[in-house]
């Protein structure tokens, strides 16, 4: 290694820079919006994946379109080929099916009346149901916060860290100046 001033120097901004962005990654990584995004976004490409998977991508959906066209026989056999082994598919074709003839029928009295007695003996699931919605939700606030603690007392530390190896950068360098301007005086 090197005595001189400005070599000392760009090896301290670069030390700098790289703790810098470390810092910087480190809370990236750990600020719980991130956090969320991230966990969003796995899970909105996982039920892409699933959707794909069941509904066939796009390129599928147009030759299903065009093949479509052809007829309620091209129909039925290009169904039954995205469906074939998949359990999941035609369950959704069943359930698609039997939502779109129950909206065709109109709701008779008696079907009415069970609704809502169904729907009234529900309520008290429903009340339990958000009562412990609740409860997890502010179960979940301490560690939540013990965890925003966490982080901002590791980033606390972290920049403690740098910028007590930075000072004690600082000080080398400044002595290394000193001996090369001593050695420079005495030359």
């Amino acid at each position: 290694m090197t005595d001189s001033p400005d070599v000392i120097r760009a090896d301290i901004e670069r030390t700098r820079e790289e703790l810098g962005a470390d810092v910087d990654a480190l809370a990236d990584k750990v600020t719980p919006s991130k956090i969320v995004g991230r966990q969003t976004d796995k899970v909105r490409g996982a039920f892409g994946s699933l959707r794909d998977r069941v509904m066939g991508v796009a390129d599928d959906a147009g030759s299903s379109a065009s093949d479509m066209a052809h007829g309620a026989a091209g129909v039925a056999r290009d169904v039954k080929a995205k469906a074939e082994g998949n359990p999941l598919a035609v369950g959704l074709i069943a359930f698609g099916v039997g939502l779109v003839a129950a909206s065709l029928i109109p709701a008779s009295d008696r079907e009415k009346q069970l609704a809502e007695s169904v729907k009234e003996q529900a309520q008290p699931l429903v009340d339990q149901v958000s009562s412990v919605a609740k409860e997890v939700a502010s179960d979940l606030k301490e560690p939540a916060r013990q965890a925003a603690t966490a982080v901002k007392d590791s980033a606390q530390g972290a920049f403690d860290t740098v910028k007590g190896e930075a000072t004690d950068q600082a000080g080398t360098v400044a002595d290394r100046a000193k001996d090369a301007r001593d050695t420079v005086s005495g030359v």
